[in-house]
């Protein structure tokens, strides 16, 4: 069964009085692209974190992400008093110099400056660590499942979408005697207003050389095959978005041919019918993993 990488999973975890979060987003990307936010106590571990996402997702724009939220106020960042001073210091004596307003918000001002923050840093305990590592675990596997749900649903799209082109191209078969009588005729109809004489045997073997290079059944026949083939491919275990994407490609080409070969304007109007619902596989199959 295909997955799409389109995804979501989060999983929490408590240790020590912290809450942490974990959450995984996952879009469609051509590449594994991953994005971390990682708190600095964490900061150690992003490799093995890293490593982790590498052996579950395969493929897509990942966002990763750790939220704590605790109550231990030795954890969280805090104001440097020290620094806020120097700088207030600072600027009230360049205001003075300068023979202008001192700022209005103090406050606002100086906590955007550097080093007016300062970090506890402490150090990860090991059984932390692998309560997170469980953690993230559990949201990959809440991931993979969103995914596998989210192909689910693509799956019945495309199927029916295959189906619709199947029974599209059994359609073109009931306008294809009536295109040649309709080809015939014409080109009768355009050497008898020239008003001249012509070789009624000669004329029988133009027609089937021109018939037969506007004959459709190869295409046709190729077109089916494909269709088998995306069917086929479908159900593969294996993540399968850019081989899909291929044949996609080459049912593209022979909807294409059946267009200029067809010289009929109810048959046009089925492979006009046929892309649409091409178009519509194409938008879709851009996001399977």
């Amino acid at each position: 069964m295909i997955q799409s990488m389109t995804g979501f999973g989060k999983a929490e975890t408590e240790f020590q009085g912290k809450k942490i979060t974990i959450e995984i987003k996952s879009l469609n990307s051509k590449q594994l692209d991953i994005n971390t936010r990682i708190p600095n106590v964490y900061r150690e571990k992003e490799i093995d974190i890293r490593n982790m996402l590498l052996q579950s997702i395969e493929r897509g724009k990942i966002d990763f992400t750790i939220y704590i939220d605790t109550n231990d106020k030795s954890f969280a960042n805090r104001i440097n008093p020290n620094v806020i001073k120097n700088y207030y210091d600072d600027v009230k004596e360049i205001a003075k110099n300068l023979a202008i307003e001192p700022p209005i918000d103090w406050l606002s001002l100086l906590l955007h400056l550097p080093d007016t923050i300062k970090a506890e840093v402490a150090e990860l305990n090991e059984n932390e660590w692998l309560a997170i590592r469980h953690t993230i675990e559990t949201a990959l596997k809440a991931l993979v499942e969103f995914r596998t749900q989210e192909g689910f649903m693509l799956e019945k799209i495309f199927i029916n979408k295959i189906e619709n082109i199947k029974q599209l191209s059994k359609k073109i078969e009931e306008y294809e005697p009536e295109r040649v009588e309709k080809i015939k005729s014409r080109l009768q109809d355009s050497l008898q207003k020239l008003e001249t004489q012509y070789d009624e045997n000669r004329f029988e073997q133009e027609l089937i050389f021109y018939i037969e290079r506007l004959d459709i059944n190869e295409e046709k026949s190729r077109l089916n095959n494909h269709l088998k083939y995306f069917l086929e491919t479908l159900h593969n275990e294996n993540s399968q978005g850019r081989k899909l994407g291929f044949i996609i490609q080459e049912m593209g080409r022979e909807i294409n041919t059946l267009g200029s070969k067809s010289n009929h304007a109810a048959m046009q109007k089925i492979v006009i019918q046929m892309k649409d619902e091409l178009e519509q596989i194409k938008e879709q199959i851009l996001n399977v993993l």
